[in-house]
């Protein structure tokens, strides 16, 4: 038996995921969490063979689950479900020890499918997703640029991102300006949602 841990921050989605495993004779739900900081004592706890994580999550996205995940528990294997097939996404999973990247649209039996692959050794990923990732290539963002950007989403001035990220006005200018360069964008606020957009933030 196949001992699943289901981490969905949507209450509908993650119970009709769960019953849709549920159906499979050789596939159990044995934990589900709505936060992505609960997962690490989720699957401690149950001793599950897989973690099915959603990308959005309060708490911790899905991502960064998978990279604790994959630090505590690195037999565990780690599926990652997205409702937005972002390129920058699937390269972030990947990095984050994820042996599958599927989207949330693909039929229950190719979830269940991939399952089973993914405890047989095999890495799974939506070709469709791993085409657009290779066109894509990879994030031209820093982490720091990318920490900035994010900070600078809800429209806040210089100094309060300056004051937020304990950084001079000057650097946080110097940084939004690289990453709107760095994304062809013509402002802060396209820079946002150009990297949001290809997974990147």
């Amino acid at each position: 038996m196949i001992r699943v841990l289901l981490a969905e921050d949507q209450a509908m989605v993650r119970e009709a995921l769960a019953a849709l495993l549920g159906l499979e004779p050789d596939i159990e739900v044995v934990a589900q969490v709505a936060r992505g900081d609960e997962v690490l004592a989720a699957a401690r706890a149950h001793a599950v063979d897989v973690a099915l994580l959603d990308i959005e999550m309060p708490g911790a996205t899905g991502i960064e689950a998978a990279a604790e995940l994959h630090r505590a528990l690195p037999d565990l294997k780690l599926v990652v479900l997205t409702t937005f097939g972002r390129p920058g996404y699937l390269r972030g999973a990947m990095e984050s020890g994820a042996d599958a990247f599927l989207v949330k649209d693909a039929p229950a039996a190719q979830l269940a499918d991939a399952l089973r692959r993914v405890l047989a050794g095999e890495r799974v990923i939506d070709p469709a997703l791993a085409a657009a990732a290779l066109a894509e290539g990879a994030n031209p963002l820093t982490d720091r640029e990318r920490e900035v950007l994010r900070a600078a989403a809800d429209g806040s001035t210089n100094a309060d991102l300056a004051t937020t990220l304990h950084l001079s006005p000057g650097t946080v200018r110097n940084y939004l300006s690289t990453a709107i360069q760095k994304l062809a964008a013509r402002n802060r606020t396209e820079a946002v949602r150009i990297a949001r957009d290809k997974g990147w933030l």
